[in-house]
C-alpha cells in the first residue's frame, strides 16, 4: 500500500526498524523476501478477502439492508499492469496502441455489498478476446450468491441466460434493460402491474451464444417470466415479479444506489493506488489485486463498526 511499493523499500524499512529496536541488522538484499512473496498462496489471499467480505455482509445492522435482504452490486473495471512479456501474453494491450507503446490491461469484475461496501468476490481476466466480457467473469462467480440474495447491475448483465441462472438459484436480479430492447419495450404487451410496470414473457434466443455449450443451451428454459418497469428515462428488468414485494418506487431507489459500486471501485483504484499493478508476472499481479481487496475489506470493517 506504500507510495513506494517496491520490494527494496519494504526490506529497507524492516532493516531500519530492527536497528531502531536495538536488534542485529540484516542484509537488505531482496532475494529472500521476493521468494517468500512468490510462495504466498494465491488461494489464501482470495479466501481471506472473500471471508472478510462475507463477514461484513453478516455484521451490518438489519436496517442497512434493502427490505431486509442482502444486495450485491456487480460491476467491472480495468487496470494496467507492468509491461513485461509475461503480462503482455496473458493480458494484451489495447489494439489501438502500437507495440512497445502501451501497457498490458486486464478486466476485473467485483461483487460488492451495498450495505457495507465490502468486496464479496472478484475475478480477473483479459481486457479483450474470448471470455473477456464482464458477464463471463461474473458467471464464474455465481456460486457466491445464496438463495434470497438480490443482484444489482447495469445493462451489461440483463441477459436472458443470466436471468435464468439467477432464477434457478433462487436469487433475484435487478438490472437496466439492454439498449436495443429498451427502445422496443412496449408496456401494452404484458400483464399490467401499474403505470409502465408489467409482467412479460421472454422467449429463449433462437441462436446459441458462441461461448455456450450445446448442452447448456438446451437445458435453459424456453421462456422466463420477467418484470419490466419504467423509472425516469430507464427501463428496469427484474425477477421480483410482484409490486407487493417491491414497488416501482423502491426499485427506482434501489437502482439509483447502484452508483455506489462505481465510486467504491474508483476509490480502490485511485485512493488505494490500484490503477496500475506493479508485479512482473500474471500470478503475482493477481496476488497483488487480492491484497488490495483484502486491505480494502479490513478498512471497511473498521468503517462499519464506527458507523454502527
Amino acid at each position: 500500500m506504500s507510495a513506494d511499493g517496491s520490494c527494496q523499500n519494504t526490506v529497507n524499512e524492516f532493516a531500519v526498524q530492527r536497528i531502531a529496536d536495538g536488534l542485529q541488522p540484516f542484509s537488505t538484499n531482496t532475494s529472500s523476501y521476493c521468494k517468500a512473496r512468490q510462495r504466498l498462496p494465491l488461494a489464501m489471499l482470495s479466501s481471506a478477502t472473500c471471508l472478510t467480505g462475507r463477514f461484513l455482509g453478516e455484521i451490518v445492522p438489519e436496517h442497512w439492508r434493502w427490505q431486509g435482504r442482502p444486495v450485491w452490486l456487480v460491476d467491472g473495471t480495468t487496470v494496467t499492469l507492468s509491461d513485461t512479456p509475461e503480462n503482455q501474453h496473458l493480458y494484451p494491450q489495447q489494439s489501438g496502441q502500437e507495440p512497445g507503446l502501451g501497457f498490458p490491461i486486464c478486466r476485473i469484475v467485483g461483487i460488492m455489498c451495498l450495505a457495507s461496501g465490502g468486496i464479496l468476490n472478484a475475478a480477473m481476466g483479459p481486457y479483450k478476446g474470448k471470455g473477456a466480457s464482464e458477464q463471463t467473469l461474473l458467471r464464474g462467480m455465481l456460486d457466491t450468491f445464496q438463495a434470497g440474495d438480490v443482484v444489482l447491475g447495469d445493462a451489461l448483465f440483463s441477459d436472458y441466460f443470466l436471468l435464468a441462472e439467477l432464477i434457478k438459484r433462487g436469487v433475484d436480479g435487478v438490472f437496466e434493460q439492454l439498449g436495443a430492447r429498451k427502445n422496443t419495450t412496449n408496456f401494452r404487451q404484458g400483464r399490467k402491474l401499474g403505470s409502465k410496470d408489467q409482467r412479460i414473457i421472454y422467449t429463449k434466443p433462437k441462436k446459441k451464444p458462441e461461448w455456450m455449450t450445446e448442452e447448456y443451451y438446451l437445458s435453459a428454459p424456453e421462456t422466463l417470466t420477467i418484470r419490466e418497469l419504467s423509472v425516469g428515462r430507464k427501463v428496469l428488468v427484474t425477477t421480483i415479479l410482484s409490486p407487493a414485494d417491491a414497488s416501482s418506487n423502491s426499485l427506482k431507489s434501489l437502482y439509483k444506489s447502484r452508483w455506489h459500486v462505481e465510486l467504491d471501485l474508483r476509490n480502490i483504484k485511485t485512493t488505494l493506488g490500484m490503477e496500475t499493478l506493479s508485479c512482473k508476472t500474471p500470478e503475482m499481479a493477481e496476488k497483488e489485486m487480492w491484497t488490495y481487496f483484502l486491505a480494502y475489506n479490513l478498512i471497511r470493517i473498521i468503517m462499519a463498526e464506527a458507523a454502527s
